[in-house]
């Protein structure tokens, strides 16, 4: 008669799964060098900032979404305005008693910090815990390896913030900003900022 003996122990298993899990992080955010445009955007509206001219005395600010993109010198009938309040615009003719603001020629530029990223993450904070926690229930148990944790977390993690960052409202566009984006959403125009969001696994 012969006995055969399965061994079933999955401590070394279990070992080698808190080694990973330690020496391992995910990084949530925008990455990469190739848009750097898109980095600064991004920077900008998560941590704030005051921008100011750096080869003009003033910044041409669109109004409007015939303006938005392009350059004043697009238009050969634009002229200045100063209002009441000493603020400058450049407009144009708009039929023969009206008039079409085209630019707000600004000496600089507020943006309220709108922390999406991580304000994002401090709106979820619980739930991506309870999410870990239940992902890394079925790696212990054999269900999934911890490359499919990482990358469903990771995903998870994305979304939400996502989620967050497109129904953010305040602090608000100011009235000049919302006009010429036609949108109340301050961080949503064609989306690309929200989808460049992603994230990485890194080992420590």
């Amino acid at each position: 008669m012969s006995i055969r003996i399965k061994d079933d122990n999955r401590i070394p298993d279990m070992l080698e799964i808190l080694r990973e899990l330690q020496r391992t992080e995910i990084h949530i955010g925008i990455f990469g060098k190739n848009d750097s445009h898109l980095l600064m955007i991004a920077n900008v509206n998560e941590y704030g900032a005051t921008i100011r001219p750096r080869n003009a005395k003033r910044l041409a600010i669109p109004l409007n979404k015939q303006a938005r993109g392009k350059s004043p010198r697009s238009f050969d009938d634009l002229w200045p305005l100063r209002t009441n309040d000493g603020s400058l615009y450049l407009v144009r003719n708009k039929g023969s008693s009206r008039l079409e603001f085209m630019y707000w020629l600004a000496t600089e530029v507020h943006i309220p910090e709108r922390a999406f990223i991580r304000g994002g993450f401090d709106a979820n904070v619980k739930q991506f815990g309870k999410m870990a926690e239940r992902l890394f229930g079925t790696v212990l148990t054999g269900q999934n390896s911890m490359a499919v944790f990482w990358d469903t977390l990771g995903e998870y993690i994305v979304g939400q913030i996502r989620r967050y960052m497109t129904s953010l409202r305040d602090p608000p566009n100011s009235a000049i900003t919302a006009g010429a984006k036609g949108r109340s959403n301050p961080l949503i125009n064609t989306g690309r900022l929200r989808d460049a969001i992603t994230f990485r696994v890194v080992k420590k």
